[in-house]
């Protein structure tokens, strides 16, 4: 993995979880809102509920990219980015330890130079954690509802070479790009990934994915390092927590 990742938890005031994750130049923020309610379709079920929403400022780009609550409806592309958060997240919460309760996931990319949903998924897992145990401490829920840790990255053909953690220029001239989520214990929450040129054979393919899975075991300790330094630093117990 090339390019460096930072993560700055407590970065905004008042969520309940929120980090600045950096991946090179691209800076994405995470907010953990929570409130106690739960969709319609979730009422008397006993659990509850993980959302997600993502969205580009108007100064992220080169060129501006225009607010899209102007045009009065978020793009394709932003409304996939945002089940592809959700569904992520969602697989490594225990929604029913969380009943009555609303997760709030908001990712706003303030400067984008590639990989801008896989660094919005790898930092909404700090912030949801964070935001997870700030409930258990105030007795909103008796235990954190996460069974572990995930995390995602962008691995691509560039020239004929794989290529992980793609920036914007890499990711422009690609031949093949994948986004690839994976969980803290190996397992894969989703694969995306096309041939945007010439077709990519099962021993590419294979390369891509052990690739990923390295990358991504290097940054879930960036994680659990951020959550570490969090819990510490609030004078808990790093050892008792699942992280």
């Amino acid at each position: 993995m090339k390019r460096n990742t930072k993560i700055t938890y407590d970065y905004v005031k008042y969520p309940y979880g929120s980090v600045l994750i950096e991946t090179g130049k691209t800076k994405v923020i995470c907010n953990v809102s929570i409130e106690e309610t739960v969709p319609p379709f979730l009422r008397d079920k006993n659990q509850g509920w993980l959302t997600a929403e993502y969205s580009m400022l108007p100064a992220s780009t080169h060129s501006r990219t225009r607010r899209e609550v102007s045009s009065g409806k978020i793009s394709g592309r932003t409304a996939e980015i945002q089940r592809l958060i959700g569904r992520s997240l969602r697989a490594i919460v225990d929604l029913t330890k969380m009943p009555g309760i609303t997760a709030f996931i908001d990712c706003d990319v303030i400067q984008a130079d590639g990989g801008t949903r896989t660094a919005s998924i790898t930092g909404s897992a700090v912030a949801l954690a964070i935001a997870f145990e700030k409930l258990v401490r105030i007795g909103k829920i008796e235990e954190n509802p996460m069974n572990e840790l995930v995390t995602a990255i962008s691995v691509g053909i560039v020239n004929k070479e794989i290529v992980s953690d793609l920036c914007y220029e890499e990711d422009s001239n690609a031949q093949v790009d994948f986004n690839i989520v994976m969980t803290e214990s190996g397992r894969f929450v989703e694969l995306q990934g096309t041939a945007e040129h010439e077709p990519f054979t099962y021993e590419e393919l294979q390369q891509i994915l052990s690739i990923a899975k390295t990358d991504i075991n290097e940054l879930c300790k960036n994680q659990k390092k951020t959550i570490k330094k969090w819990i510490k630093e609030e004078g808990h117990n790093y050892e008792k927590h699942p992280f």
